[in-house]
């Protein structure tokens, strides 16, 4: 499986869920429901202390399973990836076919 940390840019509904990313200059529709989970950070090892008050994006961080096309068309490429709940960017943190494709 690849692991990456480029950041992207992705459309939302008004209710948060992805819509469209792009990336490298090409522009992806989402061709299969979006699927969201969340995984926990080893916060810890990164911050020197946790705020009161502080939750959301600390402990755990969000990430989207965005099955797309190129411009809808073409072949189907998963990528996972995570939205920082602070400032709203968006970055790719893996791609399951990259590492079938250098295989």
């Amino acid at each position: 499986m690849g692991i990456f940390t480029q950041s992207i840019e992705v459309d939302c509904t008004p209710a948060g869920v992805p819509i469209r990313m792009r990336w490298q200059g090409r522009e992806y529709k989402l061709a299969a429901e979006p699927v969201r989970w969340f995984e926990r950070r080893n916060w810890w090892k990164e911050e020197l202390r946790a705020e009161r008050g502080r939750g959301p994006g600390l402990v755990d961080y969000e990430v989207w399973q965005l099955q797309v096309k190129l411009a809808g068309l073409g072949p189907m490429r998963t990528f996972e990836v995570s939205r920082q709940v602070e400032t709203g960017r968006w970055r790719i943190i893996r791609m399951p076919q990259a590492y079938l494709e250098s295989a």
